[in-house]
């Protein structure tokens, strides 16, 4: 019975928790030491050359030259001069409203010539139309 009970206080449920909370620290230490000391062994352990240096630099510099600097730069100014003055867009929003009132007011008048001319243009038309009529009647006469 004793040899029992002594296998009892060594394997407690208090004794079992905490071998598996160190066996749980241990685990987590040793996994933070692969995640954040294998970076540095990686590009140690890779030993780049000056040759592959050189090729990661000029393909750098080719992308940065290839940049459209000039286009953003104008984009930004644009963007700048949209926002920059509100009060400016609204005076220049009053001469395109009467600007748009006014083409409105010529396209309306030039329709109502364009009636007029057009039914002056069907009324010459039926007339000659009619001549053309008359005329083939007398010649078949």
């Amino acid at each position: 019975m004793e040899n029992h009970q002594s296998w009892r206080l060594r394997f407690s449920f208090r004794n079992a928790t905490i071998v598996v909370c160190l066996f749980n620290l241990v685990t987590v230490l040793l996994l933070l030491q692969g995640f954040l000391g294998g970076s540095g062994r990686k590009t140690s352990e890779n030993g780049l050359d000056s040759a592959q240096w050189r090729y990661i630099m000029e393909a750098e510099e080719l992308r940065r030259a290839m940049e459209p600097l000039q286009l953003i730069k104008r984009v930004r100014e644009i963007q700048e001069e949209a926002y920059a003055d509100p009060e400016t867009s609204e005076q220049e929003k009053v001469p395109r409203k009467t600007a748009a009132v006014d083409l409105s007011k010529r396209l309306h008048d030039s329709r109502n010539l364009n009636d007029a001319n057009s039914k002056k243009a069907l009324e010459e038309w039926r007339k000659r139309k009619m001549e053309r009529a008359r005329q083939r009647e007398m010649e078949k006469i």
